[in-house]
């Protein structure tokens, strides 16, 4: 069997996310390039190392019965086994004995007959048998982390949180395939003639019922387009775009983004400005700075200035009170983020949420002196868990009283969108509730006086 074998690749590509911790997103667009995969190939591979490890809990309760002493197989064969179930389960149109002969051939390839043998004794019991029924699991949190394959511990405490309904919600929502959303630069195009565009390239689009210059893609690849190299448009998510239009820039203002790359947020707030005024845009890691040059290079902005720092150094570069407008889109757990990057769920854990706060707290404290008496603040992240926001939010204002949550920032969102979850310090969406990644929000202003 060639290595090149897309079965062959999707096992590789399992192993190493597993072991090597790495984004399957990223070795998924290396392994299509590298392997040069015809379309269909590409799909299929995409399918399979998606849907083995979005499905992983799911797929080790199929397998349970089946396996005798699961700790005496080799993580690669238990992998194997996942992705042929996992394709003998959810992938309608690829036949049983194609999964069963290849998930041989390949157990042949990389051990021996032996596994072979074993592999092919445990696929064929599972196609005469059936999977177990998930059904017979009576404790409603352990029924919810199998069928959607979520930690235990994380399922409970996002029960403890938002309750069962919200969170089985939140579950199922990130095993389904995320809608691929545009911001169109204004300053090149308007959205009107970007669906236009689009439909012309054969690609079906809708504008954004939530933000002003989104566009929602249906079907079609964007990236078969020239939309996106010309720098009319840019790929991001609505509720990113969000935390850009909360900001309330103006084309003069002084603004910081402190926490930028990759520079989704500080090219629209570019664009915003009307390429007027400047942005000061950061981030810790230097090899990251390229890609907020390259994003405003493609956009035609000229308004963004770039620069490496730890957030929590920035008043060693800039006076106090130097910035109309700050945002801090604070590094976090990235658990808003699991439709897109589905090994984030295995391999976070509880002290990782807790070492964030920590940080998260510390940059807010550390920045927000830079902000001008009567600016606004906007902080964000894209996870939801309340340890990152809520309670970031709730321990600075308690240590700084010139500061106070923006009420009219509840009212803008609330005409944009019904049905929301605000609470006293922030707006928290679900990937359940624009059909975007979890993101939470919040908008302070610095005041003259208290």
């Amino acid at each position: 069997m060639p290595k090149n074998n897309v079965r062959f690749v999707a096992l590789d590509l399992i192993i190493r996310i597993e072991k090597e911790g790495s984004f399957s997103h990223l070795l998924i667009s290396q392994a299509i390039q590298c392997e040069k995969l015809g379309l269909q190939d590409e799909r299929l591979l995409t399918e399979i190392v998606y849907g083995t490890i979005e499905r992983k809990l799911t797929l080790d309760y199929y397998l349970k019965p089946f396996i005798r002493s699961p700790k005496k197989v080799a993580d690669w064969v238990m992998n194997l086994l996942r992705m042929s179930v996992f394709q003998l389960e959810f992938l309608d149109k690829v036949p049983e004995y194609a999964v069963i002969h290849e998930a041989v051939e390949i157990a042949k390839q990389k051990g021996h007959k032996g596994i072979a043998s074993f592999v092919n004794g445990v696929l064929r019991n599972i196609v005469r048998k059936g999977v177990p029924n998930t059904n017979e699991i009576t404790d409603p949190i352990e029924k919810i982390s199998i069928e959607t394959s979520h930690p235990f511990w994380l399922v409970k405490r996002w029960v403890d949180q938002y309750g069962l309904k919200v969170t089985k919600e939140m579950c199922e929502t990130n095993l389904l395939k995320k809608p691929v959303s545009l911001r169109v630069n204004q300053l090149r195009i308007s959205r009107e003639a970007a669906i236009e565009h689009l439909q012309n390239e054969a690609i079906t689009a809708q504008i954004s019922p939530y933000v002003k210059d989104g566009i929602i893609i249906q079907q079609g690849n964007i990236l078969k387009t020239t939309l996106l190299s010309d720098g009319l448009v840019s790929v991001q998510d609505q509720s990113s775009m969000l935390a850009s239009i909360a900001l309330q820039v103006e084309p003069d203002f002084n603004v910081l983004d402190a926490c930028s790359a990759p520079g989704g947020k500080a090219t629209y707030i570019g664009e915003l400005m009307e390429n007027k005024g400047t942005i000061h845009a950061y981030d810790l890691h230097k090899n990251k700075l390229t890609l907020i040059e390259e994003n405003a290079k493609r956009l035609g902005l000229t308004n963004i200035k770039v620069g490496q720092s730890d957030a929590r150094k920035l008043q060693e570069i800039h006076q106090r009170e130097s910035f109309d407008r700050i945002l801090i889109d604070a590094p976090c757990s990235g658990l808003g983020v699991i439709r897109s990057k589905p090994d984030i769920k295995y391999n976070k854990r509880v002290e990782d949420i807790y070492k964030l706060h920590e940080v998260q707290t510390s940059i807010l404290e550390h920045v927000a002196p830079l902000l001008k008496k009567g600016g606004k603040l906007v902080y964000s992240t894209c996870t939801v868990d309340k340890q990152e926001n809520e309670a970031v939010v709730q321990a600075f204002l308690h240590e700084n009283k010139n500061f106070t949550i923006d009420e009219s920032f509840k009212e803008e969102i609330k005409d944009l969108m019904p049905n929301l979850y605000f609470t006293k310090f922030g707006l928290q969406l679900f990937p359940q509730t624009i059909q975007s990644d979890g993101f939470f929000m919040t908008r302070l202003i610095k005041m003259d006086h208290y």
